[in-house]
């Protein structure tokens, strides 16, 4: 099976555009579909007739893909995303531990960030998607979210990215990505819970490594 940065690679060839960010969900159960989220910094034009001048653009849609790789530890899919944001130049890697947005007294928000989450964003701007999702099975992991919980790895690109022009960080080669392998080690995850662990991937002289609030 490919690993998440091959994935993202490959979509980084085919599609040609900065990436802005990076965001993978995953349920706490093993072997179940995880769903990478590859959000593009690009605008389309929007015109009037086909060969008039643009009247607006439009930020082009985020992609959605599930990914069926066979895993049997947490800490497998972790040392991915963190491989991944280590290699690709990101400043840190955040992992969001997300309560039930099914439980009694969850706020709408919780819901629309878990659909969102596994590519099934429920709005749209100015009536176009702003997620192009290839995730047949949202549906089912919404639901097993909704009743146990999810994690969301997020990260910012700098190689192939929005951010390489702004990036100050002295662990990056040349054109912002870093060689393998990550030094950085992941944490016990505790389903059903709220909160979020920084892993801080980037080096300055006050260097520092995880951190969570």
């Amino acid at each position: 099976m490919k690993s998440f940065l091959e994935i993202i690679e490959d979509q980084l060839v085919a599609n040609r555009l900065p990436l802005a960010g990076v965001t993978i969900a995953a349920t706490p159960y093993a072997n179940t579909p995880v769903v990478l989220n590859l959000h593009w910094h690009a605008f389309v034009e929007v015109k009037l007739a086909g060969e008039g001048n643009a009247v607006a653009h439009q930020p082009v849609p985020s992609s959605a893909l599930q990914v069926n790789s066979l895993w049997e530890r947490f800490q497998d899919l972790e040392n991915d995303a963190l491989e991944s944001a280590w290699e690709l130049g990101a400043w840190d890697l955040a992992r969001i531990e997300a309560r039930p947005c099914g439980r009694t007294a969850a706020a709408l928000q919780e819901r629309i960030e878990c659909m969102t989450a596994f590519g099934a964003a429920p709005h749209e701007i100015d009536g176009e998607p702003v997620v192009v999702s290839d995730v047949p099975d949202a549906g089912e992991l919404i639901d097993v979210a909704a009743r146990v919980g999810y994690v969301c790895w997020q990260f910012r690109p700098v190689w192939c990215g929005l951010w390489r022009d702004v990036a100050r960080d002295d662990s990056l080669e040349r054109g912002g990505y870093r060689n393998p392998k990550c030094p950085v080690v992941g944490e016990s995850y505790m389903p059903g819970r709220a909160r979020t662990v920084v892993y801080q991937l980037g080096r300055t002289p006050l260097a520092a490594g995880a951190s969570s609030a």
